[in-house]
This record gives structure tokens, sequence and C-alpha cells, in this order.
């Protein structure tokens, strides 16, 4: 239910550019590369730091392997920009847009590419923080079985996936992004995977 939940299914088109958020899933540059070989976007951005999760996968920061990733794949490096300092997804956004400025990108809508239990919270974060362009979200299409084996981790994956959510419904009312309606059954299915013990990334509220 949460997993559903979370994926925005927006119908893909062309950006200005495309916004690659750090974390310690390297699938999400894999498919950034994808977006940028379809054409959907000139420049991709990869934004990130580091957090305990990812500190020992990529002790040169998120945005650093995510680049190399790319360009391994194919990415020419006169395609790709970089943002090292980010670490929440507020300051993806508005060290992003310090980045972009300084290379005197404009940008009118951006296509931020995400792991797919985050696309929700990226979005309204993205519509809090930059309203004056249009946000799209893309992630890996991949059923919730799927992502775990991709990951090896699903006590990780559930726990990332509630802590997702809170922020949600929580962030609205601290400035951090726009609101959204939440269905009963979905945050009943929050409230059932927190009693079950899925707690790790729950922020205090």
């Amino acid at each position: 239910m949460l997993w559903e939940y979370q994926q925005m299914h927006h119908t893909l088109r062309q950006c200005s550019v495309g916004i690659g958020l750090g974390s310690h899933d390297l699938g999400v540059a894999t498919y950034a590369t994808k977006l940028y070989e379809a054409g959907l976007f000139p420049l991709l951005l990869f934004t990130g730091a580091n957090s305990r999760t990812t500190a020992a996968r990529f002790p040169r920061g998120e945005a650093v392997h995510y680049r190399e990733h790319a360009m391994g794949l194919g990415v020419p490096d006169s395609a790709i920009l970089v943002e090292l300092n980010a670490a929440n997804t507020g300051q993806n956004v508005t060290f992003s847009q310090e980045v972009l400025a300084t290379a005197g990108v404009p940008v009118t809508s951006v296509l931020v590419i995400c792991k797919p239990y985050e696309q929700r919270r990226s979005f309204a974060t993205f519509r809090k923080l930059w309203p004056e362009v249009d946000v799209l979200c893309a992630s890996e299409t991949l059923s919730f079985d799927e992502y775990v084996a991709s990951i090896g981790d699903e006590n990780l994956v559930i726990d990332m996936l509630v802590g997702a959510h809170q922020r949600v419904t929580l962030y609205p009312a601290k400035g951090f992004a726009i609101p959204q309606e939440v269905p009963e059954v979905v945050q009943a299915a929050f409230e059932r995977l927190c009693a079950a013990g899925f707690s790790s990334r729950l922020i205090n509220s």
C-alpha cells in the first residue's frame, strides 16, 4: 500500500534538466542515464553528500559516485553537473538551484530521479521550494519485491519506506513540503508497519 502511494506515476516529457537525488541506491544513477539517453533532458545534475546509510558505500560522496557510474554507462562528462554538499531533500533542491544558476543554466522544468518510495516526498519538496518550475518525478519501474531483491535488505527498504511516508505527513506543517492527501487505508498501513517495529527511520514529530 505504501509502495504504491509513494509513486507519482507521472507521464514523462522533455525537461530543462534531470536531477538525480543521491542515496544508497546506485539504480537511481542507472535510470537517470537511461532517461538522458532517451533525450528527456540535455543536462544531468547529481546531488548529495553522505548519510549514515551511504558513508561506507560512497565514501567520496553520493553525487561523485553517481557521476562516475553515469559516465561509465556512456553519459559524457560535459552533460553532468554535481552538487556535493546536500544532506537532505530540501538541500538537494536549494543547492541544486545554486549550482544551476552558477552554471548559467535556464530552468523551467525539472525531472527528478529518485528511489521509487521517495517520489512523493521529493515532488512535494521541490514544489514547495522551487514553485516556479514544473516538476516531474521518475524512478525505475520495479515492483516492491523486485526492488527489495535489487537492494538485498528487505528490512532496510521497509524502514526507509515508512520513514518516507512519515515525512510526507509531517513536513508540510514544518514548511518543508506542500501538503498532499493521504488516504485512510494508506495511513492505516503506515501505522501497522510502525507497530510491527519498522521504525528506525522515523523522526520525532
